[in-house]
């Protein structure tokens, strides 16, 4: 199967782009509505003038979320080998 051509709008500006398959357009088509949504928040709560501001707020707030989660979830595996490790030294402690 080829690729899809499709076209999405960000800040007003139509952008081609060529995606593998119906689930990564919607993916594609999500993230631009995504996007749009907190750019029009943006330019509604703060007193921005230039489009490239917001579209690098925006880049921020998303960046930053993937980080945080990514963080998060090595904290999370952390914790979890570290629980099993202790459950592992306590059942060895008790079958010895």
């Amino acid at each position: 199967m080829g690729k899809l051509k499709i076209n999405v709008v960000i800040a007003g500006r139509t952008y081609p782009l060529s995606v593998n398959n119906t689930k990564e357009e919607e993916g594609m088509r999500k993230a631009a509505n995504a996007i749009n949504k907190l750019i029009s928040m943006y330019e509604e709560n703060y007193a921005v003038s230039d489009k490239q501001d917001v579209l690098a707020m925006c880049a921020l707030q998303f960046a930053s979320k993937v980080e945080i989660s990514t963080i998060e979830k090595d904290s999370t595996s952390r914790e979890v080998v570290d629980k099993i490790k202790e459950l592992t030294h306590l059942v060895d402690s008790h079958l010895k």
